[in-house]
């Protein structure tokens, strides 16, 4: 087994879920600027993060949709503007379609009158 590869600068720290606000008290070399005075009184390095255990839907059993970032929304937005894109492209072809078919009808107008005169 190889010597000196884990790091020797564990220490305690306090790990917050943002989900939650579940905190958890274990040894890291997470380094932090944080603290947080803990339950025993004294005063720990406090890392936040985005989830854990106590919110993960594997552990809970729960199922929802646990998104920090927007990622949801930004697609469900962009799928939005796709769709409206969509409608007025085929709107603008509808017209266009109509006006040339107006242009056409004009002219066989215009041929029969010319051809009765």
């Amino acid at each position: 087994m190889k010597q000196a590869i884990h790091p020797d600068s564990y220490r305690t720290v306090v790990f917050e879920d943002l989900n939650n606000g579940t905190k958890f008290l274990t040894r890291s070399t997470v380094a932090s600027d944080e603290t947080i005075k803990w339950e025993d009184g004294n005063e720990y390095p406090l890392v936040k993060i985005h989830i854990s255990s106590a919110s993960h839907p594997f552990f809970t059993g729960e199922e929802r949709i646990v998104d920090i970032e927007g990622r949801v929304d930004k697609f469900k937005a962009r799928a939005e503007a796709g769709k409206a894109a969509r409608d007025k492209r085929s709107q603008a072809a509808k017209k266009h379609t109509a006006r040339k078919e107006a242009k056409v009808e004009k002219a066989a107008t215009k041929e029969v009158v010319t051809t009765e005169q």
